[in-house]
């Protein structure tokens, strides 16, 4: 689905771009996508001479759950001195928390095509779970504990 636009990309940036074409939600949840992307980065990352790329010039990109899996993917390599450090990390739109889906980025884009809320909310739980089954509860807010709540409200909030 997404050829095209790594075509332009490549062309663009004068890049050779690697796509990931990682295993699906609902047939396989969580962590198997992430599993998939992390191996095929490290793979690459350990033969870029067969590919004549610039150790100090890789950059992973996504978007939606893509970008998702690659901000996963750079925090698990940020650590590891075995492989070229990343240079970047590209997100567009990428779906990075699932603690709270009344945010006002939610609530402002809950009627606007891709970014429906009810459909973030579904497709986030197609990815962890498998299913939807408690898909009301997570859009109430009620599938975090109050203490988890409070943890992340540094992070996680209106503010």
């Amino acid at each position: 689905s997404h050829e095209r636009i790594c075509q332009y990309i490549a062309k663009e940036s004068d890049s050779l771009v690697v796509s990931v074409g990682y295993r699906l939600a609902p047939e396989h949840k969580y962590p198997a996508a992430y599993e998939d992307c992390l191996s095929a980065t490290q793979h690459f990352l350990q033969h870029l001479q067969l590919y004549a790329v610039d150790p100090a010039r890789v950059t992973v990109c996504g978007d939606s759950a893509g970008g998702n899996l690659a901000a996963a993917v750079s925090q698990t390599l940020a650590g590891r001195s075995d492989l070229p450090r990343l240079r970047a990390q590209i997100l567009i739109y990428p779906g990075l928390q699932a603690l709270d889906f009344n945010l006002p980025s939610y609530q402002q884009n809950q009627g606007v095509p891709l970014l429906f809320r009810e459909r973030a909310v579904f497709y986030s739980l197609q990815y962890v779970q498998g299913n939807t089954l408690n898909l009301e509860e997570v859009l109430e807010g009620s599938h975090i504990p109050p203490d988890m709540r409070l943890k992340y409200s540094k992070w996680v909030n209106a503010d």
